[in-house]
């Protein structure tokens, strides 16, 4: 890239909103998980629609490779330049970030790209409105993210992946001109939904700038529970029980291993072990009610009841008070965080049939057990969906550089299994450059050609994340 080529880039957005130095960039080239990272010659940070069409244009013109950037959240390298490139210039959404319009009667709310989803939250409940995406990095992650990974999070039980909680987008393409598909329609029923395929995409095929999102009515009732059971299979039928009890009021199910347990109690301030006993699993129980506080509480009764008499649960403990319900979530959304302090994992972010959870962990313990004897296993995730967070934390007191230098090999161990069980190697993280080249050894080379020709009409000169998801064809 030239000089001339990055002050045209630079002129677009302003130099104060320009990041050269490598100080400065750091944060934009690192993911959470420290696995990728490499240069950029630029961070832009665009402040309007208009900004990120100049910039999309010119790349276009002059092939410059553009990462589109959110929160920088994402687990698979996707927001950031791919391993082995320093050209690749990062294009930050996270001044756009204005919520554009808010509408209680049709329960919409059209935000920017750049909100921080945890913002998103707050607006929707000044209008006891809820928007039900719930994930553990909301104080950071953005809404631009979360649709370019179409983001699960503990609500898809009961109200879908970010997908199903979208209704219009407005979106960038790489030739610069904007695509305004910001509808709040729940029925529009007029040729190919175009929506569909930049939610998901992970800025492959333009960035993604505002959407129209759903909003659902606060609950009246709302209750929360954790229980402590044998084994996954347990857990898959209190889930049915639940299930029967409560219909769509029953809007998580949560499966939790002791040894997370244990090291989020020892890691992670002011978190503690509800039950008194020692369990080799546990489930969180949430269940809310379009009634009121005492039909939830009625419901948990009689779930917990149920399993107790049909012997799948050994104890129970219900939340007395709103904050030993967010408690009680605390323990699970900080799983991953207390993680970290046992030194290096292998993580999967799996899903299966839910009816074939407790075959994939029992075949994914033998697998990985009889490769590493000293592994921990420290499996957790949403039950009712079907998607497993198998992660496996290092030995004590192994190298934490020779265990991960293991990873893929453990990694083909556990995507084996679920895909014999009929289940996929990434349920809600996406693809991005660590999973791409598995992606097109396991898809059918029909469903791969499909993803290219796509690629190849929206984004002809593969400026637009290069590298991630699928390859333009050679």
């Amino acid at each position: 890239m030239t000089t001339e080529i990055l002050d045209r880039f630079a002129a677009i957005v302003g130099e104060k909103n320009v990041l050269h130095d490598t100080a400065d960039t750091a944060p934009y080239l690192v993911e959470p998980r420290g696995i990728y990272h490499d240069r950029t010659p630029m961070v832009l940070r665009p402040g309007s629609v208009g900004e990120v069409s100049e910039i999309l244009k010119l790349a276009t013109e002059t092939g410059t490779a553009i990462v589109p950037q959110a929160g920088n959240t994402g687990h698979v390298g996707g927001q950031v330049p791919l391993e082995g490139t320093q050209d690749q210039v990062i294009l930050s959404i996270s001044r756009l970030d204005q919520i554009r319009a808010v509408d209680g009667t049709g329960n919409t709310m059209t935000v920017e790209a750049g909100c921080v989803l945890e913002n998103v939250h707050k607006a929707a409940a000044d209008i006891q409105r809820m928007f039900p995406l719930s994930l553990g990095s909301q104080g950071s992650c953005e809404i631009g993210g979360n649709l370019s990974t179409n983001a699960g999070g503990t609500a898809v039980l009961a109200y879908g992946n970010t997908r199903q909680l979208c209704l219009g987008l407005e979106v960038v393409l790489p030739t610069g001109e904007v695509w305004n598909g910001l509808r709040s329609l729940k029925k529009d029923n007029t040729g190919y939904d175009l929506r569909d395929l930049f939610i998901g995409a992970e800025g492959t095929l333009g960035v993604i700038t505002a959407a129209v999102l759903k909003l659902f009515p606060v609950p009246r009732g709302h209750q929360v529970a954790i229980a402590g059971l044998n084994s996954p299979k347990a857990a898959l039928a209190a889930l049915g029980l639940a299930q029967q009890r409560c219909g769509s009021a029953l809007t998580g199910f949560e499966l939790m291993p002791r040894i997370g347990v244990e090291f989020t109690v020892a890691h992670i301030p002011g978190v503690r072990d509800p039950l008194s006993g020692k369990h080799p699993w546990y489930v969180l129980i949430d269940i809310s009610s379009g009634q009121s506080e005492e039909a939830a509480d009625a419901m948990m009764q009689a779930v917990l009841e149920d399993a107790l008499g049909k012997s799948l649960i050994a104890d129970a403990v219900i939340a007395q008070s709103d904050a030993q319900r967010a408690d009680f979530w605390r323990l699970r959304e900080t799983m991953s965080e207390a993680q970290k302090h046992e030194g290096a994992s292998i993580k999967h972010d799996v899903s299966v049939p839910v009816a074939e959870i407790p075959h994939f962990m029992e075949r994914a313990d033998r697998a990985v057990l009889a490769a590493m004897p000293d592994a921990r296993i420290y499996a957790f995730g949403h039950v009712g969906d079907g998607n497993i967070h198998y992660n496996i934390t290092q030995p004590t007191g192994a190298d934490p550089e020779a265990y991960l230098a293991r990873r893929f090999e453990i990694n083909e161990l556990v995507y084996k299994i679920a895909l014999d069980l009929g289940g996929s190697i990434s349920a809600e993280h996406g693809i991005g450059q660590m999973k791409r080249d598995r992606l097109a050894a396991i898809r059918q080379p029909i469903e791969i050609a499909l993803m290219q020709r796509i690629k190849a009409a929206f984004d002809p000169a593969g400026i637009m994340n290069p590298g991630k998801v699928v390859a333009l064809p050679d």
